[in-house]
């Protein structure tokens, strides 16, 4: 049996929304990464961490499909449940630090994946868009009040992987951040709440409220980590 815990990361001010996490805390339960890709595949959250030294704050995050180097979601909700002052991902060492409820972590633009930061005229339009095909990762986005730096934004993975809109994208997030150079209030999906800002040294702060869900328990699925080919279980690409 593998236990795993459910977070909702970047909730609103009243602890609404936010996207779904799945944690589990004894990476060891899982050691082999077609092992981990077939059950991030199972749980179905666009991202699964595997926790495989709680005392550094090494973690091994993954989509359904892909594993990750880094991601914004993952960090902010394991720096949050593991109590963590740093995190140690496979693109290198996440600052953290805390303010209040929020919990918020330091990183660097280019350890994030790759995506399409689009630009649309108003709030409204951003409302108003269909979930595009796959093919290309977009985070849609438009000014609600550009002096005071509140965004309204909805995130299109284009995976294919089932995942049509992601409910909130640290990642995303910490690339527009690093693109406009101010801080930034993010309002996305149906009202999750991303706080970020610059930060010395060309690093980007992304951050929010984290909300525990629940606690499960599931039969490991070995016989599906069979089906995924070495290759794509061990590689690295971009949600």
């Amino acid at each position: 049996m593998t236990d795993y815990e459910v977070l909702r990361v970047f909730c609103g001010p009243g602890g609404e929304c936010g996207n779904e996490l799945g944690v589990v805390r004894d990476g060891s339960a899982l050691p082999e990464r077609a092992e981990r890709q077939a059950f991030a595949r199972e749980l179905g959250f666009s991202e699964t961490v595997f926790v495989d030294d709680p005392g550094r704050g090494a973690i091994d995050i993954y989509t359904p499909t892909l594993r990750l180097p880094f991601a914004g979601h993952p960090c902010v909700g394991a720096a949050w449940l593991l109590g963590a002052d740093r995190l140690v991902t496979a693109a290198g060492v996440v600052g953290v630090r805390r303010e209040g409820e929020l919990t918020l972590i330091e990183a660097r633009p280019e350890w994030a994946p790759p995506r399409t930061l689009r630009q649309y005229g108003s709030a409204a339009e951003v409302d108003a868009l269909e979930v595009p095909p796959p093919g290309e990762w977009i985070y849609a986005w438009a000014w609600q009040d550009e002096a005071a730096g509140t965004v309204r934004a909805r995130a299109f993975p284009g995976r294919g992987d089932g995942i049509d809109e992601d409910e909130a994208t640290g990642a995303a997030a910490l690339l527009l951040t690093a693109r406009l150079g101010q801080a930034l209030t993010i309002t996305q999906g149906r009202g999750s709440r991303i706080l970020t800002g610059p930060r010395p040294g060309g690093l980007i702060e992304v951050g929010g409220r984290v909300v525990r869900t629940s606690a499960q328990r599931v039969a490991a699925q070995r016989a599906l980590a069979q089906q995924v080919s070495p290759q794509r279980a061990g590689g690295v690409g971009s949600a």
